[in-house]
């Protein structure tokens, strides 16, 4: 049987989102952000661990809404760090050398589905390397900063859309080439904002598989009024 573990990431302080406590606990529909995301990943079978990183003061708090889900999968919880890649280091220390897979998401996309989760999986098994993105629809414009006022930028170039995703999350890779990256990412002193930009520098392709306009990341508040549209949506549907 395939070895496949799914970090979740949980120990931002969601300072964008200006709501005085973590974006990942705020609720929707009398449900945490983070539980939601949770039971997401925890419906696609092939998922067989789950590890939430959380900052310590928040881990009893967690186990405490864990031990209310009915979840098929052991879920293990591990103290994060100060930055997501931090988080990330600490959650792959605990991944026995047995694992064939590591699914890495974030943990305030509350609307990914099965289906994305196992394509990514799939692929990943293919090339060792996958993650979800989806095209660029606005202009994409590379810009620089120097000598201009804080909210001003300067164009330098346009980038063509069809060279642009947008990158989302699950993101799935071999085991032990993402434990190569970090390894490498730490002596190098070395900081990317997703996992696969680790990847990427260590000379390995990655792959892109089709996400969805709906797997938002909720990182703001106006994001909070995008995911109870959506929520309710499904609710509709369902």
């Amino acid at each position: 049987m395939t070895k496949i573990v799914a970090i979740l990431p949980a120990a931002g302080l969601g300072t964008r989102m200006g709501a005085g406590a973590p974006k990942q606990f705020l609720e929707l529909d009398g449900v945490p952000i983070l539980i939601l995301t949770l039971r997401r990943i925890a419906a696609c079978p092939q998922v067989t661990s789950i590890i939430l990183v959380t900052r310590g003061d928040e881990i009893e708090r967690l186990q405490s809404l864990i031990a209310k889900e009915k979840l098929v999968q052991p879920i293990k919880i591990v103290k994060g760090g100060d930055t997501r890649q931090d988080s990330v280091a600490q959650a792959l220390i605990t991944v026995s050398e047995d694992t064939d897979l590591v699914l890495v998401h974030d943990a305030v996309r509350p609307f990914v589905t099965v289906d994305q989760i196992t394509r990514v999986i799939e692929e990943a098994r293919r090339c060792k390397a996958a993650i979800l993105g989806i095209p660029a629809m606005d202009t994409v414009k590379e810009v620089k900063r120097a000598s201009l006022p804080e909210d001003v930028a300067l164009i330098t170039a346009t980038v063509p859309r069809e060279r642009v995703v947008l990158a989302q999350t699950p993101q799935a890779f071999d085991a032990k080439l993402l434990k190569e990256a970090f390894a490498l990412a730490a002596a190098d002193g070395v900081n990317a904002s997703d996992e696969a930009g680790l990847i990427e520098k260590l000379g390995h392709d990655v792959h892109v598989v089709l996400g969805s306009e709906r797997n938002i990341k909720i990182t703001k508040p106006a994001d909070m009024d995008l995911a109870r549209f959506y929520l309710q949506s499904e609710r509709k549907k369902s």
